[in-house]
């Protein structure tokens, strides 16, 4: 998006007196929203927990109410791996209480057949019906057998440049694409973008198997680029909302805005109110 067109589309949203209003994350427990909700959302809005990965569970759940966001992924850090069903259900209830709901898991590493079976049974008590993961390729046979079992989806993230397994949408699809359809992907578009594709392109390529998205936003289009507010940096954002809306994309979008670790939330809501406005103008 150019300078120009930005400027006149956060003047019509004020995404920007959003943002430049902002309290720092140190008064996170207040309970005014940050940004406005919207009427009519093609699709769930959700924020993954890495956000707020220099915060407390409880604290991670304040910031997503302040965003108007209704839909949590949550790191191991926000509910460890092994933790008992029991404080696997206090965080649920916690959750659940603030009006928040826990959609996933993940990202979560696969290395062994005992970490799979860990990881499936770890969602079951979580009570999720889906897992953002990182399987090794040669366990795919073995993940397939627990996604049957379990009927809990499992969503393979991709991660760029640096990732020799699942660098693009592509490398994760193409090993799952004659495997049974619990199996998908979760696209992140910011690694995507980062190994120089188009993430709009991606999405509509791969469809039939997108489970979820992680939305964000980086400075270029290579592996040096790194997070910044969404709107902000080279992502093609109103195209790429304009394509979920064409293909009756129907899950949620989950932003994971890693700029910022110890005062994530002005730049998330300036992102979150970005996507609204955007999605409001379409």
């Amino acid at each position: 998006m150019s300078t120009h067109t930005r400027r006149d589309f956060l003047a019509t949203v004020g995404a920007a007196a959003i943002a430049g209003s902002l309290p720092s994350t140190t008064r996170a427990q207040q309970s005014q929203p940050l940004t406005p909700a919207t009427a009519a959302m093609p699709f769930d809005l959700g924020i993954a927990s890495y956000t707020f990965r220099a915060f407390s569970l409880d604290e991670t759940i304040a910031m997503a109410a302040r965003l108007n966001v209704g839909k949590l992924t949550l790191k191991d850090f926000h509910l460890p791996m092994q933790a008992s069903e029991a404080e696997i259900l206090a965080a649920r209830t916690k959750i659940t209480s603030a009006g928040r709901t826990l959609a996933s898991l993940g990202v979560i590493y696969m290395k062994n057949e005992e970490e799979i079976k860990h990881a499936f049974h770890y969602a079951a008590m979580a009570g999720v019906k889906v897992i953002v993961g990182v399987p090794d390729p040669s366990l795919l046979d073995i993940a397939e057998r627990y996604v049957k079992e379990t009927d809990i989806a499992l969503a393979i993230h991709n991660h760029g440049p640096t990732d020799k397994q699942y660098p693009s949408p592509e490398s994760a699809y193409s090993r799952i694409a004659a495997r049974d359809k619990r199996m998908g992907l979760c696209v992140d578009i910011g690694h995507a973008q980062r190994l120089g594709l188009d993430p709009a392109a991606e999405v509509e390529r791969f469809f039939d198997r997108v489970l979820d998205i992680h939305i964000k936003d980086v400075t270029s289009s290579d592996a040096k680029g790194g997070p910044i507010e969404i709107g902000r940096g080279v992502i093609d954002i109103p195209r790429f909302l304009k394509t979920m809306v064409r293909l009756g994309y129907a899950k949620i979008l989950h932003l994971e805005y890693e700029k910022d670790e110890k005062d994530p939330l002005p730049g998330a809501a300036e992102s979150i109110g970005y996507i609204r406005g955007m999605l409001a103008a379409l």
